[in-house]
């Protein structure tokens, strides 16, 4: 018998709603023909796939990031404004396809306000630099008109149709600068010197900006805390949130560590937040430093052939992986990870929304789907509380990995919301093969207890059969002389939900 103990005092941090944010790159089918497709029968006026929309509402996401991901590095952002038959098509370096540049940025503004989410925008520091992050900038949220502060390039915006501002708030000062497969690609004292130019001047045009410097593109990287001690050294004190990136698959056969990959998400951001407070230390600053975990999810890195093995081609299919109920637990696994470091994890993408490793699926002029993946990202973000609490757990069973060593085979978390006195843990088995029950003391009563699993793992939503996936009821559990009693069966995830 296990034991989980949470208490409304002990709490970790507020819940920032940014953390359940996505990610949209001009790459594969994301945008084209996956949220736009003029021409589809669910497409709105501005070409908007509504199916989707639909789709990413009910997702529960709280921000996008766009342009990019590696795309961004060689993106000249004025290809994307202005009348779309005047848009050059262009070939993008980082996918090798012709990038015909009829969704761009006014077009994912206007998107973004239907799906109502906040935009966070990557600026270009591969080919690019601070001429033309400030220029987009100034596009995107300085007035129009001649009163006080209008510029040219504002006008050029509201003439594109956009008189008002965009008013975007976050920014990402470039992307995955530590990676050779980067366009532009640069060392970190390179980097960091741009970075720290970059900032002032766009903090010259706009004080108030939250900006977001790069980090280590994974924790494999050679270069991993070094390239974080240099970058921050030079751009502390004129950023916001360090940017954490990370994928995760079955390694060698390995179905226990891919399990428990939750553990290489938890250790790659404690040793981010003690970079970042030796860097803190050094200048003896008052201020902390947050993290944005901007590019999260199961890749299947092992089916892609890299970017050098992609032929030059018009936008098509590109690592459409197909998502199994494993892969639902571990992205479960992973979102109590972030809500576990809630106290410096303040922004979260998962990557990416649409076709691309998505939640959702689509086909060209016809449906559109829930991957498996999309249940527990779903329900985290509709039954999260506003406080996200520490919880203990006891008398668990541990399970042995060959990643991580012997680790506990219980994974939690636990928020909750003073208004309604609701509080929710989730929870998830990382055993493969041992059920596990779990007891949990608590002066309430049940309302809800919703899990994810299946005797077939390898299970997956099609769009014939786009629900063979999706969490379930779960029947027998209850509270009884305070205590909540409930048996979680092996490789699964759960919400369990209680009034206090």
């Amino acid at each position: 018998m296990a034991r989980l103990v949470v208490n409304p005092g002990f709490v970790v941090g507020a819940l920032d709603r940014r953390l359940f944010g996505s990610f949209v790159e001009h790459m594969g089918r994301c945008v084209y023909t996956g949220i736009y497709e003029p021409g589809h029968p669910s497409a709105d006026p501005d070409g908007f796939r509504q199916d989707v929309l639909e789709l990413v509402r009910e997702l529960g996401v709280t921000a996008v990031r766009y342009p990019g991901g590696n795309f961004v590095s060689n993106y000249q952002w004025e290809d994307g404004v202005g009348p779309k038959e005047q848009r050059p098509r262009r070939l993008d370096l980082a996918w090798r396809a012709i990038e015909p540049n009829q969704f761009g940025t006014d077009e994912f503004v206007a998107w973004s306000r239907k799906a109502e989410i906040e935009p966070i925008w990557a600026v270009n520091l591969g080919t690019g630099g601070i001429r033309d992050a400030v220029n987009l900038l100034q596009y995107c949220n300085l007035p129009a008109g001649t009163a006080p502060a209008g510029t040219t390039l504002a006008d050029q915006r509201a003439a594109n149709g956009s008189p008002e501002p965009h008013g975007i708030r976050i920014w990402c000062l470039g992307n995955e600068m530590d990676g050779p497969w980067q366009i532009g690609h640069k060392t970190a004292e390179e980097y960091a010197r741009l970075a720290e130019e970059t900032a002032n001047a766009m903090r010259r045009v706009e004080p108030g900006l939250e900006l977001v410097v790069c980090g280590s593109s994974n924790a494999n990287m050679p270069t991993f805390g070094e390239w974080e001690r240099v970058v921050l050294e030079r751009a502390y004190d004129l950023v916001d949130h360090i940017s954490l990136h990370a994928y995760y698959e079955p390694r060698d056969g390995d179905r226990a560590g891919f399990l428990a990959a939750s553990e290489e998400m938890d250790r790659m951001i404690s040793s981010i937040v003690a970079t970042a407070d030796h860097v803190k230390a050094l200048k003896r600053s008052d201020k902390q430093l947050t993290l944005s975990f901007d590019e999260w999810n199961v890749w299947y890195q092992q089916n892609f052939p890299g970017e050098l093995g992609l032929d030059i081609r018009e936008v098509g299919p590109l690592i459409e992986d197909t998502y199994t109920v494993d892969d639902a637990v571990v992205v479960g696994s992973l979102l109590i990870t972030l809500l576990r470091h809630a106290d410096r994890v303040k922004i979260a993408c998962l990557a990416q929304l649409v076709n691309v490793i998505g939640p959702i699926r689509t086909e060209p002029d016809g449906r559109a789907w829930r991957q498996s993946i999309f249940h527990p990202f779903a329900l985290t973000a509709r039954y999260a509380g506003p406080a996200v609490l520490q919880t203990a757990v006891s008398g668990g069973p541990e399970i042995d990995t060959a990643a991580f060593g012997r680790i506990p085979a219980l994974w939690s978390t636990a928020t909750y919301d003073e208004r309604t006195r609701e509080l929710t843990i989730f929870v998830v088995n990382r055993s493969e093969n041992d059920k596990i029950d779990l007891e949990i003391p608590v002066a309430g009563d049940m309302i809800r207890h919703l899990a994810l699993y299946d005797e077939d793992s390898s299970a997956v939503n099609t769009a014939d059969d786009p629900d063979r996936v999706q969490p379930r009821a779960v029947d027998g559990t209850e509270v009884v002389d305070g205590i909540c009693r409930a048996t979680l069966p092996p490789a699964s995830w759960h919400l369990i939900q209680l009034s206090t």
